[in-house]
């Protein structure tokens, strides 16, 4: 594998149009493009100004090709924090040329340079081709946990029950 023409970068403000870019082409390959609501104003806001989550861009060549989108997250059992993954994506045609394990390796790298003790994410069930990936690497399901959410109005509804 020639990495000679790969960097990560982390992202900037400047960014929010290839990080929407690449939002919508995950959801696209996830088959959720109508969940897609984000826009660059909301990225560059939640990212950028409020800092909740932060970006890597790789690139090759100049050209960005993949992202990888994090934030911190934290165990009380460890007493720890940890690195979540929420979205991790490679273009189609760039796939297989090590860009993608580049590009996990750097956030694996980050977790450990903060002293985090886990990173974690969500793969989908019938995403084969990242399971083995990301089996490869040494990484487990946790298939003893079932996630819950509260999302849009229910969330809403909830966070007022007692007014």
């Amino acid at each position: 594998m020639n990495l000679t023409d790969f960097t990560i970068r982390m992202a900037s403000r400047e960014d929010a149009s290839i990080i929407l870019n690449f939002i919508k082409e995950l959801a696209a390959y996830e088959k959720m493009t109508e969940e897609v609501v984000a826009t660059e104003a909301s990225l560059i806001d939640s990212l950028f100004v409020k800092k909740q989550a932060e970006v890597l861009i790789g690139e090759r060549k100049g050209e960005p090709v993949g992202f990888a989108l994090f934030f911190h997250n934290y165990s009380t059992f460890l007493g720890k924090a940890g690195i979540y993954l929420e979205d991790f994506f490679v273009l189609e045609p760039y796939r297989g040329n090590g860009y993608g394990k580049a590009l996990f390796q750097e956030v694996a790298r980050i977790a450990t340079e903060r002293g985090c003790e886990r990173m974690e994410w969500f793969c989908l069930d019938w995403n084969e081709p990242s399971i083995q990936f990301y089996k490869a690497q040494g990484a487990f399901p946790m298939d003893e946990w079932t996630v819950y959410r509260l999302t849009g109005e229910e969330l809403t509804k909830f966070s007022k029950n007692n007014e």
